[in-house]
């Protein structure tokens, strides 16, 4: 799968069953629904999980926590949008 099917995917009701987490919570986020890909990262413990937790906080506008999220992910806050963002997480997960 690449990003593009990813997207057509969004139109459908439910993501797809056998994606893990993080994927789902970036589909439900390109969906609007926030609340959903929070609840679904907030309780993982891995390091695409904690980025995607950042992501969404950045989405906020909750810039300190955020910081704290990209920190502990290993990473920067990004300069780019969060459409360039949110695809880049979409492309890590697909691709690793």
């Amino acid at each position: 799968m690449n990003y593009q099917e990813f997207k057509k995917l969004l139109t459908e009701e439910l993501p797809p069953k056998n994606w893990a987490g993080p994927l789902k919570a970036l589909w439900y986020d390109a969906k609007g629904d926030w609340d959903t890909a929070h609840k679904i990262v907030d309780g993982m413990n891995n390091t695409t999980a904690k980025w995607i937790h950042a992501y969404l906080h950045r989405k906020e506008g909750d810039d300190w926590n955020a910081g704290y999220w990209y920190r502990q992910a290993g990473k920067k806050i990004p300069k780019s949008s969060l459409e360039e963002e949110h695809r880049e997480l979409v492309e890590y997960i697909l691709n690793n």
